[in-house]
């Protein structure tokens, strides 16, 4: 398995597994995404992976040779 280098909103780096999903290697590095429903409908755990929005609950780190830059994103309703 591959690792993938991440650098999160806080400018803290971490590593993850490709594969594993976001959340899990957000609590891993110690960082906090909003949740809402858990199953990807209403978009509380949006995040921007090199500028593309992904949601953090249905989807995982991606294989990657480059670090991933990881934002929250600002979603006024949550």
């Amino acid at each position: 398995m591959s690792t993938v280098r991440l650098r999160w909103p806080d400018g803290q780096s971490s590593t993850a597994a490709a594969g594993c999903s976001w959340l899990e290697a957000a609590q891993a590095a110690g960082v906090s995404i909003p949740t809402g429903c858990l199953g990807g409908s209403c978009g509380a755990c949006e995040i921007e992976v090199n500028g593309e929005l992904v949601r953090a609950c249905i989807s995982s780190v991606p294989k990657s040779n480059d670090l991933l830059e990881v934002e929250l994103a600002s979603d006024p309703y949550w």
